[in-house]
């Protein structure tokens, strides 16, 4: 989490919202930059270039980051559901993040972009505290079915969390993308999250045809978007009811979608 402001018309400052030793944090800011600049020479539409890296100083404990401000309105999955040109434009910003070499590095997270049933412990978290907002026994029943998906592909580059509030449109159209600091090797299905996300029924049809899905990975990427999706619910709930409705979106899509289900193996 970081608090975010601009400076003058294209810079934009951001100050890390947590407690932790300098030195760590200005080594993941580091690190962060240096996937800034991965992802910048592949990226089909415009991302944030890593400026600077300042040091704490009185009022301000930790390193913080300058880099780059990109105009452009934040999708939503109101505005993006029909948009089946920003489809096009997001299978061709994930198909540029895979296109990246991982130089040899392996997934190095905890979350999402691993196995999949290494998210157990955070599910069962999620069902415990959504228990009184949302139908459990039914989210917990196709968790059940979407944990034991098998992994079929290798790590590839992925942005990692393309969420709407990481994705710039203007007039139907992608034009950028922010948050680039994640861009690591992980399961490729990892950035499907985006079509649950962002898309209604017939436009995810023409994303996952343009990326040529195969039908696990697709399935894969309903999971890690129902994985994050169940923990935007309960936790962001008073916090930030609109990342909250998110995941509440993000939810309905994947369990009103009959393919997905009627497609996922049956586990007793």
């Amino acid at each position: 989490m970081n608090a975010i402001y601009r400076i003058g018309a294209l810079k934009t400052a951001r100050l890390p919202l947590r407690f932790a030793d300098p030195l760590l944090v200005a080594a993941d800011l580091q690190r962060e930059a240096s996937a800034m600049r991965e992802m910048l020479a592949v990226s089909p539409v415009p991302a944030p270039v890593p400026i600077a890296v300042g040091r704490p100083g009185r009022g301000y404990p930790l390193p913080w980051s300058i880099q780059s401000w990109l105009p452009g309105d934040v999708a939503t999955p109101e505005g993006t559901a029909h948009c089946e040109q920003f489809a096009e434009d997001l299978a061709g910003l994930i198909g540029a993040c895979r296109s990246a070499p991982t130089r040899g590095r392996p997934f190095a997270g905890a979350g999402r972009g691993g196995q999949l049933p290494d998210s157990d412990a955070w599910m069962e978290t999620c069902f415990r505290e959504s228990l009184d907002i949302l139908d459990v026994p039914v989210l917990r029943g196709l968790w059940a079915q979407l944990r034991v998906l098998p992994r079929t592909q290798a790590d590839s580059m992925t942005h990692g969390d393309l969420i709407p509030a990481n994705l710039l449109t203007e007039n139907g159209r992608l034009i950028g993308v922010l948050d680039t600091g994640g861009f690591a090797p992980a399961d490729p299905a990892l950035d499907l999250v985006a079509a649950w996300h962002l898309f209604d029924a017939e436009t995810r049809s023409v994303f996952r045809h343009a990326l040529g899905t195969t039908l696990i990975e697709w399935q894969r990427g309903a999971a890690w978007a129902f994985q994050q999706a169940m923990g935007l619910v309960w936790y962001y709930q008073a916090s930030n009811p609109g990342m909250a409705q998110l995941g509440r979106s993000t939810l309905a899509r994947i369990t009103n979608d009959d393919e997905l289900v009627s497609t996922l193996p049956s586990v007793r």
